[in-house]
Formats: structure tokens, sequence, C-alpha cells
């Protein structure tokens, strides 16, 4: 065929999986005849790439030649432009990425049901210390009523509550 006759395309590399080929994908808009809504075509090309220059997300400018193989009848002509694109797949973003990130709500909620739980721990271990304290301080209050304040000792007791609460 002659070369002013071959077709040339510009497109986007999609998949670099097989040796000396790659798949380009051109995407372009056409109109619906009928409902005149936009409508997104893709076409896709098998592109012989002998020395395997072609990478993920690479604009490719390719030419249509002779038959390769049974789908492969497009030949890379050149890179136009190198695109970056990360070699990480969906499932590991998820993996590496925290619980707070993912899930903030459970994770508060653990932390406040573990907070709740060392308090809980706390104050069993010093429910033992409290009680031979406020033995000795009930004893003098036994020794106080003489006084006419009989308030102060209910003012006394009130913070003892306050702190079991806690």
């Amino acid at each position: 065929m002659a070369s002013s006759m071959r077709k040339v395309r510009v497109g986007a590399v999609v998949r670099t999986n097989q040796d000396k080929t790659a798949i380009v994908e051109m995407v372009w808009k056409q109109r619906h005849r009928l409902y005149r809504k936009q409508m997104r075509r893709v076409a896709r090309f098998y592109v012989h790439d002998p020395l395997n220059q072609c990478e993920l997300g690479d604009t490719v400018r390719i030419e249509e030649t002779r038959r390769i193989s049974k789908n492969k009848h497009w030949r890379l002509m050149a890179i136009l432009e190198r695109k970056l694109v990360a070699d990480v797949r969906p499932i590991d973003l998820e993996t590496d990425v925290g619980q707070e990130m993912t899930q903030p709500r459970i994770l508060a909620a653990e932390v406040r049901a573990e907070a709740a739980v060392a308090g809980e721990t706390a104050e069993s271990t010093e429910e033992p210390e409290s009680e031979a304290p406020e033995e000795t301080i009930e004893e003098p209050e036994a020794e106080e009523p003489e006084g006419d304040d009989g308030q102060e000792s209910e003012a006394a007791d009130e913070p003892d509550e306050q702190e079991e609460k806690e």
C-alpha cells in the first residue's frame, strides 16, 4: 500500500502486557442522528511495538500497515507524550490507607469503647484505695456532728459521688 494512502491515528496506550504489542485507544465524540446526544466512541488498535517502547498512558502516533498477526495491522510511528501512571492496583491503595481515612466513625467508636474500658479498670483499681480514705474521713465526720452545721457533711459526701460517676 502506498504510504500516502495509509491511515494515521493518534491515541493513548491502554495496555502493554504482550510482547512487542501495545493496545492503543482512540476516543472521539459523535452526535446521535435521532436524539442529538453526544456519544463517546472508542476504537482499539493492536499496534506493533518492536522495541517495547510504549508505556501505559503514553500518547502515540500509529500508522496502518500490512497485517502482522490476526488483529495487529498498525505500527508505532512515534511517542508524542509520555504520561506517568502509578503502577498500583486499587486494592493496594485500600490496604495502604489507614482506617482513620476509610472508616472514621467506626474508629472513633472503638476509641470511645477503649477509653470506657480503661476508665472502668482505672476505677476498679482506685476503688479499694478510695474506700480506705473514705472510712478515715467518715470517722472524723462522726465526731463533727457536735457542731451546728449538718450541711458541711452533706457537701463532703457529694464530691465522692461525683468521683464515682467519673
